[in-house]
């Protein structure tokens, strides 16, 4: 069963609520696009809405945020961010700066939305941020799967709905060893860094890592003075992955795919500076947590 539930198998669509996924058969229908409206929003109820029902409880650093709205509620949202290093849309976009691209960093549906809902929502996209300027969107899949005593908590994507919406598969991103998280979610390389420098945003990750069981900095900094040894943040942080049982393993690279948006004439000459290879068919082996 396990083996089926992957975003490779065209039968099933995801949907999220709470952080947990479920799945809506292609075959079941019922997406009627007058019913709805992609828009434009202030990041502040996008940030609410993804950290209350994306699986990673994260939001990204953005550029544009979108709402999906069914007669007025609030039922999915992507964002549209600014990736850690401008490499990430200047490789596939060489003749486009890192302002006039961005990230599809977070898509996500509730599961009120009926199946068949992504790529007319993708659709709708391209054509929202091309009216803003932008002239190239990059996204990333994550085909490694996470599973936690038989239950899949994070199933490989091989970036199905990207496929279908005539993404340009441009191979992997950059094969790296990443820190997964009890819960199945991967602690990003930045914040960690947050909490090592003390820079913004570090008390958020530490009230994550606490949440799954790693002492509190305060406690813990307290119990190391009277032992008569300073414990940095970099320490601390250290001690609460080894707390909560966190693993290291190596990653072999997101899929990536890239969309140049805008006119016709445009999509079709855009220069892409990475070679397009066949689209990927199945997920890495999963992890056990």
């Amino acid at each position: 069963m396990l083996e089926q539930l992957s975003l490779f198998d065209p039968a099933f669509c995801q949907r999220w609520r709470g952080g947990k996924h479920t799945w809506r058969p292609v075959h079941e229908g019922g997406f009627d696009r007058r019913r709805y409206r992609l828009m434009q929003m202030p990041e502040a109820p996008i940030r609410r809405f993804v950290e209350a029902h994306h699986y990673s409880r994260s939001f990204p650093a953005s550029k544009m945020s979108f709402g999906l709205l069914e007669r007025g509620h609030l039922v999915g949202a992507v964002v549209l961010g600014v990736p850690m290093h401008p490499a990430v849309l200047t490789k596939p976009f060489p003749t486009l700066g890192a302002d006039r691209a961005a990230e599809i960093s977070r898509l996500i549906l509730l599961d009120v939305v009926p199946s068949n809902a992504e790529s007319w929502l993708l659709g709708q996209l391209f054509r929202l941020a091309a009216g803003h300027g932008l002239r190239g969107l990059v996204a990333f899949s994550d085909p490694m799967p996470r599973i936690l005593g038989g239950e899949l908590l994070m199933p490989g994507h091989v970036g199905h709905i990207y496929r279908v919406t005539r993404g340009r598969y441009l191979g992997r991103g950059t094969a790296r060893t990443i820190t997964i998280l009890p819960d199945g979610t991967v602690l990003p390389a930045r914040a960690a860094q947050k909490v090592r420098a003390e820079e913004r945003g570090a008390q958020g990750v530490r009230a994550r890592l606490t949440a799954l069981g790693a002492r509190p900095l305060p406690e813990t900094v307290t119990e190391y003075a009277r032992a008569g040894y300073d414990l940095t943040p970099a320490e601390w942080l250290e001690l609460a992955l080894v707390q909560i049982g966190a693993r290291r393993v190596r990653h072999c690279g997101c899929h990536r795919f890239a969309w140049p948006v805008g006119d016709r004439g445009w999509r079709r000459r855009c220069p892409i500076g990475l070679t397009e290879l066949p689209y990927p068919l199945a997920t890495d082996p999963a992890v056990i947590l």
